[in-house]
C-alpha cells in the first residue's frame, strides 16, 4: 500500500483540490483526480530524497518576492532590447564559484538564475563548486558574479544555514 501511496496525505489534498477547481462533479471527474492522486505522489516521490530545512521562513518569504521583482525588471529589460534593436547585446559564458552546499540550496539558486529572463544555468559542476550561466547582456563579469552573490547566494546561505 505504502508503494501505490508514498504520500497518502498529498493524494488526498490532491483529490480535493481537483474536485474543487472542476465547476461539476461527475464519476469521470472523481475517476480522473483519484488517478492524478495517486500518479503525482509517485512521480515526485524522488524528490523527498533531497531533504531540506528552512531554518529561516521570513527570509524565504523574502527571497521570493525579491526574486519576484527581479523576474519584472529583467522582463522589461529583455522587452527594452526585443524593442529597441539598436542596443547591442553582450552575451556570455561565465563560470559562478558556489559558496553554498548541498543539492537543494544548489537547485534553488540554478533555478532562480534560470527564472530571471536572460540568464540561464547551463550546467551544474560534477563537483558542485561552480555553476555555468549563460547570461543575454553582460559588461563586465565579475559584476555579474556579486551581484548573484550578494542577491540571492546570500540570502539562500541564511535561508538553508548552508
Amino acid at each position: 500500500m505504502n508503494k501505490l501511496l508514498p504520500a497518502p496525505f498529498l493524494s488526498l489534498f490532491l483529490l480535493v483540490f481537483w474536485l474543487l477547481l472542476q465547476n461539476t462533479v461527475s464519476a469521470g471527474l472523481i475517476v480522473l483526480g483519484i488517478i492524478l492522486a495517486i500518479l503525482i505522489p509517485l512521480y515526485t516521490n524522488r524528490g523527498r530524497d533531497f531533504p531540506a530545512t528552512i531554518h529561516k521562513p521570513f527570509k524565504a518569504i523574502e527571497y521570493f518576492i525579491l526574486l519576484m521583482v527581479d523576474i519584472l525588471i529583467s522582463n522589461l529589460n529583455i522587452a527594452a532590447i526585443i524593442l529597441l534593436p539598436s542596443r547591442r547585446i553582450k552575451p556570455a559564458l561565465i563560470e559562478y564559484p558556489l559558496d553554498i552546499v548541498g543539492e537543494v540550496p544548489i537547485t534553488v539558486l540554478a533555478s532562480t538564475i534560470s527564472l530571471t529572463p536572460g540568464t540561464i544555468t547551463a550546467e551544474i559542476r560534477r563537483d558542485g563548486r561552480a555553476l555555468m550561466i549563460h547570461a543575454l547582456n553582460v559588461d563586465d563579469h565579475e559584476k555579474l558574479i556579486a551581484s548573484i552573490k550578494q542577491r540571492y547566494e546570500m540570502r539562500l546561505k541564511e535561508i538553508f544555514k548552508c
